[in-house]
């Protein structure tokens, strides 16, 4: 670590303490959370620190092939004819695009398909990442002589009509931490001890904050685990600013009954340094990534109070194999090519394996207002979701 992350890290460190300070003696974790990663010119996304990539801290799935957005357009492009045909302006919004990676692919398919895309638009936080993005774009812009417009916006447009993508964008919505203390529920405090970051045990929690399986299950005496408010507002405004279109989101997670497992003790929470998974999130504020799995069914269930249509998610290998990944990477390499494939065949295995990516990240998507048929890619495993409505898979086109 040079002398310059130190400073950085041990400058934003002070920053929180002085205001745990301001507020008694500690803060909520997702406070902590939210200054770690966001705290303006010093959280980590919002610093100049090279995050994606070999040289990062972490590695998205666009990162490791562009077959990873060619294979999400099957999903994409009956839903952008539909809309044509309807009139509508055919257009994608992104959170949080990492380097361009994904946005690059997908137009890239798109291009290749025949299809022109009126318009993809950006909302990015991190802005050397946002720079990154707009270079990537212009480059492929004029390589392919693309008509399509592409925007870095600030806000979701109300009413939208279109698709909504987010890929790894959930998992670092601050969130709050919560243990099980004398027989109830507390939220996990952050504090300073010897003037370090540490937990204390707070308040106990509203018993109308809590889902039902961490109520009605049983759990150890200093069982952790993760209460997710942020992410779930989150998601039920896109739903309800979305007018007419899809949302697709990739992150990784569970269903409540497996997130609040009572053999999950230690709950989700991660750091990430240096391609380094770490349990401590107090491990270098503002150099580290964190975050935490998501808790698929409260997100189905915040989306649906904002009457979506569709709720649906899957696994990750099960949805990429579905949308004919394979089939893709026959188009692009050679099999009897050792040379040219096996970097392809090292990308799928990342992608699809059980022990990598394809198990523990899921799928998730709802539509809205949708009169064409849907791509035959997306299944759902909500079982632990009573009363979920909507069809069990999304029709074929």
């Amino acid at each position: 670590m040079t002398s310059l992350e130190t400073a950085h890290t041990e400058l934003l460190q002070q920053q929180i303490m002085a205001e745990i300070a301001s507020q008694g003696g500690k803060i909520p974790f997702s406070k902590y959370m939210e200054m770690a990663l966001y705290a303006p010119g010093m959280g980590y996304y919002s610093a100049g620190a090279h995050k994606l990539g070999s040289g990062g801290d972490f590695t998205t799935a666009p990162e490791i092939s562009p077959l990873f957005g060619a294979a999400i357009v099957s999903t994409l492009l009956p839903i952008l004819r539909g809309l044509q045909s309807q009139g509508l302006p055919t257009q994608i919004l992104e959170f949080g695009a990492g380097t361009g990676k994904l946005a690059e692919s997908i137009l890239t398919r798109l291009h290749e398909l025949g299809f022109a895309l009126d318009r993809y638009d950006i909302i990015e936080i991190s802005p050397d990442l946002a720079q990154r993005q707009v270079a990537r774009l212009q480059t492929l812009s004029q390589k392919l002589s693309l008509s399509t417009q592409c925007h870095w916006l600030s806000a979701l447009p109300s009413q939208f009509k279109g698709i909504i993508l987010a890929n790894e964008v959930m998992d670092a919505i601050p969130c709050d931490a919560i243990i099980y203390h004398d027989g109830f529920w507390h939220w996990h405090d952050v504090t300073t001890v010897n003037e370090k970051l540490n937990w204390i045990v707070g308040r106990p929690v509203q018993q109308d904050l809590l889902p039902e399986a961490l109520l009605t299950g049983h759990f150890s005496e200093g069982y952790l685990t993760e209460l997710h408010p942020q992410a779930n507002a989150w998601a039920g405004q896109i739903a309800k600013q979305l007018h007419t279109g899809l949302f697709l989101t990739f992150d990784y997670g569970f269903p409540e009954t497996e997130y609040y497992h009572p053999q999950r003790s230690t709950g989700t929470l991660m750091a990430h340094h240096r391609h380094h998974a770490i349990q401590d999130p107090f491990y270098l504020p503002g150099l580290c990534d964190i975050t935490t799995h998501i808790a698929w069914t409260q997100i189905a269930r915040s989306v649906l109070n904002k009457t979506v249509d569709d709720v649906y998610l899957s696994n990750q290998a099960g949805y990429l194999l579905d949308a004919g990944i394979g089939d893709i990477a026959l188009e692009i390499g050679d099999p009897s090519n050792p040379k040219t494939f096996l970097p392809i065949s090292n990308a799928l295995q990342k992608l699809l394996s059980e022990a990598e990516m394809g198990e523990l990240f899921k799928v998730f998507a709802f539509s809205k207002n949708l009169n064409a048929a849907l791509p035959d890619v997306l299944h759902y495993t909500l079982e632990d979701l009573p009363g979920l409505r909507g069809r069990n898979r999304l029709s074929s086109c």
